[in-house]
């Protein structure tokens, strides 16, 4: 998925109408873990604190000039991706309802609920709550807002646009490699469009976690292949059915697939708090998780992760912080149907 300069610059010129460029720093002490200059991308430093508000205020740019009549919109998620869609929403004067499995975590909800969105509870995973969105569509007569879109994905190109073109123009040399957590995909996607973009030889590695494995075994396979989902705490990769589009993006553009355990992240979401005093959730954790368990091979290079957000349930954080992997927690989601 590659767009023009220009469809960038517009996605640009909409995304900071609302919000400024979010930093990227090299942190020492995780360039000391991982033996490594580090750098990480912080999308938990955006309105909603994660990266997904670039791919929602591109798409509803989008819907207002080619679908004016629209007044309501649904869409199912996790979370970030919900937030995302009640911000864009609100600026745009239109009605949102999201869709979000039971057992979503309480602060996303409560946030979501802050920005004006009717929230409906319904199934056991996120496939289960998106196929109610659809219905509801159908039946209420809404515009129904997928998770993964080409106006998402342009969006989202924005984010690592700035990582890029922010070290060309301090005179750093490009990435070695940038890890990008997947949960359906428009963040990988975006990296590659702004790899593109931008004209850097990066290798991107995309993140699965290990208790969700649909991306990594469906790019292994050449095929979109369904798999059981059972993360307790990285909910924002909890998918079990890869989206086709997006696959077709992370086979053509992945130099690699890797997946992270929840232990692995509860140790990466600790590391970035006493490394950099940032919170992260635990799909914002899971680069700085696959760059530890891959670090014997960026000795001495320029690694780059992606934070991508920072929403964590306060009970959650605190476990992991006491050195849990959120054991307690339940699990995102349930076994496939």
């Amino acid at each position: 998925m590659q767009f023009t300069r220009d469809e960038i610059a517009d996605a640009q010129r909409t995304v900071y109408a609302a919000l400024p460029p979010t930093p990227q720093y090299a942190w020492p002490l995780l360039g000391q873990a991982l033996g490594a200059t580090a750098w990480v991308k912080h999308e938990n430093h955006t309105p909603v604190g994660a990266f997904k508000i670039r791919g929602g205020l591109t798409y509803f740019a989008g819907l207002a000039r080619t679908q004016p009549a629209v007044r309501h919109v649904v869409s199912a998620t996790r979370g970030n991706h919900g937030q995302s869609v009640g911000f864009a929403a609100r600026r745009h004067g239109l009605a949102a309802t999201i869709v979000v499995p039971h057992g979503n975590s309480t602060e996303k909800n409560a946030a979501m609920r802050a920005l004006g969105v009717r929230l409906v509870e319904h199934g056991d995973d996120f496939q289960a709550a998106s196929e109610h969105a659809a219905r509801l569509a159908e039946h209420e007569g809404l515009h129904r807002i997928p998770s993964f879109h080409r106006d998402l994905v342009r969006g989202v190109a924005t984010a690592y646009v700035e990582l890029f073109e922010s070290l060309q123009r301090q005179g750093e040399a490009p990435l070695d490699v940038l890890y990008v957590p997947i949960g359906l995909g428009s963040g990988f996607a975006g990296a590659a469009a702004a790899r593109a973009h931008c004209g850097v030889a990066t290798r991107l590695v995309g993140v699965v976690s290990a208790h969700a494995t649909a991306y990594l075994d469906s790019w292994r396979a050449g095929r979109a292949l369904d798999a059981p989902v059972s993360t307790r705490l990285a909910d924002g990769m909890a998918c079990r059915t890869p989206v086709p589009e997006s696959l077709e993006v992370l086979r053509r553009e992945a130099d690699d697939v890797v997946a992270v355990t929840d232990a692995e992240v509860a140790a990466a979401m600790r590391l970035l708090y006493t490394a950099t005093h940032n919170v992260a959730e635990g799909a914002g954790a899971a680069a700085l998780a696959a760059a530890m368990q891959q670090r014997g091979r960026w000795q001495g290079r320029r690694v780059g992760v992606a934070l991508t957000g920072g929403n964590v349930d306060a009970a959650t954080m605190a476990g992991v912080l006491a050195g849990g992997a959120a054991a307690d927690a339940e699990p995102a989601v349930c076994m496939p149907a």
